[in-house]
């Protein structure tokens, strides 16, 4: 069990080359979840009610199914139908539109903790759907929301190793690749171990620190 830090300098920029490629994914991934969520939010909220069915149903079978499972479907599956897409953009739209429909009810909680008044003088004032939503309600429900879509993306950061199994060569399957040739999985995945749970206390801090800028501005 001797730690052999001479190997892992070695294989460093491997390593971080990896980590960089687990940090993009996860934030494009998160970013497509964000604004999948917001849409789904405002089709589940709209008048039309074949609309808030259609999403509802979409949302419940997405959060009712594992994600491995869709990765899966989404790599293996789709491309005899013909819809063939890269490793890397399968697991971010998948990973996407799976954490868009828990952002959306996110959305939804916090569109919903804007007070009642808040509609009523923007109906009284005339002003155009769009502006109520961007210029008046979205802003006020922004601050409610930031600790969950928080948990959220720390959340995805965790998932991230799934993407090994579609062949994607993020930190997991670097090192896993790594490890089957020299056999040193302990410094292998002791150092994925410890750069996950630095991504993963990163997110948590900078969310800290947007609760506390919110309860400042509040």
């Amino acid at each position: 069990m001797d730690f052999d830090w001479k190997y892992l300098v070695e294989v460093s920029p491997e390593l971080m080359w990896a980590t960089l490629v687990t940090i993009r994914l996860a934030v494009l991934s998160f970013l497509l979840a964000l604004v999948v969520g917001l849409v789904m939010a405002l089709a589940s909220m709209s008048a039309f009610r074949p609309l808030r069915y259609g999403i509802w149903l979409l949302s419940e079978s997405i959060r009712l199914t594992p994600l491995l499972v869709q990765l899966f479907f989404a790599f293996f599956v789709l491309p005899e139908a013909g819809i063939r897409l890269s490793a890397e953009l399968t697991g971010v739209l998948v990973i996407g539109l799976h954490y868009g429909t828990y952002t959306a009810q996110v959305y939804i909680a916090g569109i919903q903790s804007v007070k009642r008044d808040q509609w009523e003088a923007a109906s009284a004032l005339s002003l155009p759907r769009h502006v109520t939503w961007f210029k008046i309600i979205l802003p006020q429900a922004v601050r409610p929301m930031v600790p969950a879509l928080g948990n959220y993306l720390i959340q995805l950061f965790k998932e991230m190793p799934l993407l090994s199994t579609i062949t994607v060569f993020e930190l997991l399957n670097t090192a896993n690749l790594l490890a089957s040739r020299s056999f040193r999985y302990f410094e292998l995945l002791t150092f994925v171990g410890l750069v996950f749970f630095v991504l993963s206390y990163s997110a948590s801090r900078i969310v800290q620190r947007l609760e506390v800028r919110q309860d400042r501005l509040g």
